[in-house]
């Protein structure tokens, strides 16, 4: 099916508050959701931003002349208690196809395509690459992830590090890059580059999150992508919380919130990173409240150091949002339920977000762009999981590996400790 087009439709605050407004209201509501499940709008910026960010999914694009938001039904009528003026906007996804050749990663696989490079992964390199479908959504599309190490699947004195991209279902420039990340490192090491990560780390990369929302009109393509799921919940609103407990968003976890918690609790990440589109910045914790890490100046200098690398080869322009290309997230908006928060928080894995375009899903012309842009900075970031400190915990006497709490007093506080991870005993802590 395709969805109407909305273009700019002002709803006037008479029709929401006047003689009968609450039929009204329903009316309109109804009317506005008939078909999908998600709305796309804007406002001037109210003095409670933090109030409104807890209802509705703020978007990355939102400055401080304009707010730019998602909401489901159920969260547009609570945003409508608040009797802000807003105007609804038209997102739908509409791509161009390249009419040329499709082998310059200039397009977005559709879900089919999408399955048959995953699995071609781990046919060619089966002794450096194997697939994993994490979970199959009621929908039937899998979340699938590859792992990428020299004794893939063998426990070992490494750290494990996940890309994740595209929780947003139309936030996809991550998509392509991630998928052309795992071609370039698999045939890379094939030739003798990238020995540092195939051999010293446990690389897993998730290219696509949310297939329901990418997917959500037809599995041929991505026109009609929308950033929920198949429920028009905002994954990525619906973790457990430092702050605002279990569930933020007042909904049950999805089934893919669910898949990628149980991932956490299997694999015992050092770091990660999740991608999302609508800006251009490195995004660092907290999301949910204003205390600094423990770590803050070594979020610092890394993030800036993914920017500056992709500054320097980038267009000019390119990735200077915000603090040229670097922000705390608190500072930027507050976000509750947020994947970052939860896994630097529960899972104690410094998780990143980057945000990789203002567009959400650029013409696929200019993905090769974006990969020229950033790649240098995706392979630095995985190599950085090698620096910082690290060791075996073992049992003094017996010399078996220990799970253990490995703190540094009078630094870690918020959760920062992390701990040894079995069956090797080995840590991981970054500085």
């Amino acid at each position: 099916m395709n969805f109407p087009i909305v273009n700019k439709i002002f709803l006037i605050s008479s029709l929401f508050f006047g003689v009968n407004s609450f039929f009204s209201q329903n009316s309109i509501v109804d009317s506005l959701f008939s078909i999908k499940g998600e709305q796309y709008f804007s406002f001037d910026p109210p003095k409670n931003i933090n109030t409104v960010s807890k209802i509705i999914s703020i978007d990355h694009k939102s400055n401080s002349q304009k707010i730019y938001a998602y909401a489901n039904k159920k969260e547009f009528i609570d945003f409508l208690d608040l009797e802000i003026p807003f105007e609804i906007l038209n997102n739908d996804i509409q791509i161009l196809e390249p009419t040329t050749s499709r082998s310059s990663w200039n397009f977005y696989p559709n879900y089919q395509e999408y399955e048959n490079m995953m699995q071609a992964f781990a046919d060619s390199f089966p002794a450096i690459c194997k697939l994993h479908n994490l979970g199959t959504l009621n929908s039937g599309h899998k979340i699938l992830a590859v792992q990428i190490s020299n004794n893939v699947g063998i426990p070992e004195n490494e750290p494990s590090f996940l890309y994740t991209s595209s929780m947003h279902g139309n936030e996809l420039t991550g998509y392509v890059l991630m998928l052309r990340l795992i071609d370039e490192i698999l045939n890379g090491y094939s030739v003798g580059n990238y020995t540092n990560i195939v051999d010293g780390i446990d690389l897993w990369i998730n290219p696509l999150a949310n297939p329901d929302g990418a997917f959500a009109v037809s599995d041929l393509s991505v026109n009609g992508a929308v950033r929920g799921n198949a429920n028009w919940i905002d994954l990525n609103r619906n973790y457990p919380d430092p702050v605002d407990g279990d569930h933020p968003d007042g909904n049950p976890w999805q089934e893919e919130t669910i898949i990628f918690m149980n991932l956490s609790d299997s694999i015992p990440f050092s770091m990660s990173c999740n991608f999302h589109t609508g800006a251009e910045v490195f995004n660092y914790p907290w999301d949910t409240w204003s205390n600094l890490t423990a770590d803050d100046s070594w979020w610092q200098n890394i993030g800036s150091s993914y920017a500056d690398t992709v500054h320097q080869h980038g267009p000019l322009g390119y990735f200077n949002d915000l603090n040229n290309g670097l922000t705390n997230g608190w500072v930027w908006y507050e976000v509750d339920g947020g994947r970052q928060d939860f896994m630097n928080y529960f899972k104690r894995c410094r998780e990143s977000t980057i945000e990789l375009s203002s567009t959400k899903v650029p013409n696929p012309s200019t993905l090769p762009n974006y990969w020229n842009a950033n790649k240098a900075s995706l392979i630095n970031y995985i190599e950085e999981s090698l620096n910082g400190l690290r060791g075996i915990v073992s049992d003094s006497i017996t010399g078996q590996p220990l799970n253990a709490r490995v703190e540094i007093f009078g630094h870690d506080y918020d959760s920062s400790h992390v701990y040894s991870n079995l069956p090797v005993g080995n840590y991981h802590r970054y500085l």
